[in-house]
């Protein structure tokens, strides 16, 4: 029988030295596209909150900024179900329907 004992991987080295490590262009191309995602995510939510916090305070929405969706509900998982059901490869957004958008606990 062998035994297996977990290595420290020190900081700043990769886990998997399979993978090339990422240029700093391609680091700062993947930086602006998760910002420009937010932003068009974040564009909807702002849009529609005046409409919602009034009966839905404290939901989940999922948001697809490609089409404009979103799916709401009290519980987050059902939220998410609703969401990947009308698209299953989509990247979508979890925000809360409070003062600030925030989901989970600090």
């Amino acid at each position: 029988m062998t035994q297996t004992t977990p290595r420290k991987v020190p900081r700043g080295i990769q886990q998997k030295g399979d993978r090339p490590p990422l240029s700093p262009e391609e680091i700062a191309r993947r930086k602006a596209e998760k910002e420009a995602f937010a932003d068009r995510c974040r564009e909807i939510f702002w849009r529609v909150y005046p409409d919602l916090v009034k009966e839905h305070y404290d939901w989940f929405i999922y948001i697809e900024p490609d089409s404009g969706d979103y799916f709401l509900d009290s519980d987050r998982d059902v939220a998410r179900q609703k969401a990947k059901q009308k698209y299953p490869g989509a990247v979508l957004m979890a925000m809360c329907v409070n003062e600030t958008g925030a989901v989970g606990k600090i």
